[in-house]
């Protein structure tokens, strides 16, 4: 296969970069690559960032604490740091509290990102990637993936409010030339996921021989992906992808939730005594499964962990990072930027 000529970004943004996908996404690009961007990370410090996440790079990468909906802030920062290349993670991402309160879901997921556009647009940003999620595209039956064709199908405030910002991307395409690229991904797990989803919450109820809360019976099907994998896609899409174009980002690993569970229980030791069923959310899709045969046909990404050798990494990540996920719990982490950041 001919790969297409590589782009190299210089100068990148990460929106949302002290979050659980994009500080992953961050820490990939000082670890596993060559590259040697100057990377600017900008983020709004909401529950869900955390910058103990980066503190392996203090000092590596300029941070900008803000809201991507700050339309003077998001143009200043794109402008004085001369930015080539935005990858934008920053969203509200959590689908119980869309149920419980979806407006600032409307307001950061949707005016962010039109923000973000403007300011890109205006100081002749080279690519943009969108990461987006497969949610847009609602709930499958027990057979069939979801391809880049697929209609988008939202089923929650969630995945509508990302369906909509993937749209505002294509129209910028479409209607300015505008140099966007988006991305969808399955269900992510791996280190630094905030304790509130499905894996480190059993994780780490479990280590303390806490209830393992599933909803309905537990047989909802995902396909997850590990942040490393979805990292190397995200910097492939970055780098070789085709303007305009949306690429699936799968994991291949189709598993239900009660099956994870369970697995996590037995890695540990622990009875599956521990397992309580609730009562399940409103609209809660049944199944998700990506076809990302696209990007590994176009771009030549396929993924790299299984996922026996991920939750075996990610579980182990959480016996040796107790004091990471306890000061998440307790709230400690929130105040790791004024101890390191706001007296500079």
């Amino acid at each position: 296969m001919n790969s297409p000529q590589a782009y190299s970004p210089k100068r990148i943004l990460v929106t949302g970069g002290a979050g659980f996908i994009g500080s992953n996404f961050v820490r990939y690009l000082f670890e596993k690559t060559s590259l040697n961007p100057s990377i600017t990370v900008l983020d709004k410090l909401t529950y869900a960032g955390n910058l103990e996440n980066l503190a392996d790079y203090d000092g590596k990468y300029t941070f900008v604490k803000g809201d991507i909906c700050d339309a003077e802030l998001v143009e200043k920062t794109i402008s004085e740091s001369q930015i080539d290349s935005i990858v934008h993670f920053a969203a509200e991402s959590h689908v119980d509290r869309s149920i419980l309160g979806s407006k600032v879901f409307t307001e950061t997921n949707i005016l962010g990102t039109h923000v973000l556009l403007e300011a890109a647009r205006n100081n002749g940003v080279e690519r943009f990637v969108h990461v987006s999620t497969d949610e847009v595209y609602g709930s499958l039956g027990e057979t069939g993936y979801f391809t880049e064709t697929n209609p988008i199908d939202p089923t929650s405030p969630y995945a509508a409010s990302k369906a909509a910002s993937d749209l505002i991307v294509q129209s910028y395409v479409k209607t300015h030339g505008f140099p966007g690229l988006i991305t969808r991904c399955s269900n992510n797990y791996g280190p630094y996921q905030f304790p509130e989803k499905l894996i480190p919450l059993m994780i780490t109820n479990a280590f303390r021989d806490k209830e393992l809360p599933v909803y309905g019976d537990g047989r909802n099907v995902r396909d997850w992906l590990h942040t490393d994998d979805h990292g190397a896609a995200i910097l492939t899409v970055l780098q070789t992808g085709k303007v305009g174009e949306v690429y699936n980002i799968g994991g291949n690993n189709e598993m239900r939730n009660i099956e994870i569970v369970k697995l996590i229980l037995k890695t540990l030791g622990k009875p599956e005594s521990l397992i309580k069923f609730v009562k399940d959310r409103p609209a809660h899709d049944k199944r998700y499964a990506i076809d990302a045969s696209k990007i590994k046909r176009e771009l030549g990404w396929e993924p790299a962990i299984t996922f026996e050798e991920g939750i075996a990494a990610t579980i182990e990540w959480y016996q040796q990072n107790e004091s990471w996920w306890q000061r998440v719990m307790t709230g400690e982490y929130q105040s790791y930027y004024n101890e390191q950041y706001a007296n500079r």
